[in-house]
């Protein structure tokens, strides 16, 4: 998918990859992940189709890797997963998932083009 390019409050500059999955284990879910990356200003197409989801199955070994957002129950269950090799912090943990909850529940500020 494309990735979101976003600064959060603290000037700190990501790069979000959205990931959507379907697990069947009796019956349908579907869990939101964002990858999330340290945005070093480079928009390249080729950037982020490097950096694209693996469903997290194995570990990232990017420089620039946080980690993931999971959106389990929009506006109600998150979770942050620090396996990257950088951190956010709590405080910035919440202003992404706010920013990303602001955007989904907004289609009108998607760019499509």
């Amino acid at each position: 998918m494309k990735p979101i390019f976003l600064t959060i409050d603290n000037g700190l500059r990501l790069m979000i990859i959205p990931d959507t999955q379907a697990h069947l284990d009796g019956h349908a879910i579907i869990t939101y992940t964002y990858s999330v990356f340290f945005n070093n200003g480079l928009k390249e197409p080729q950037l982020s189709r490097s950096k694209e989801s693996t469903l997290h199955l194995e570990k990232n070994t990017d420089p620039d890797y946080y980690g993931y957002i999971t959106f389990e129950k929009p506006g109600h269950l998150f979770s942050y997963t620090a396996d990257g090799q950088r951190d956010l912090r709590a405080e910035e943990v919440n202003e992404l998932i706010e920013k990303l909850s602001h955007l989904r529940d907004n289609p009108g500020l998607w760019k499509l083009n």
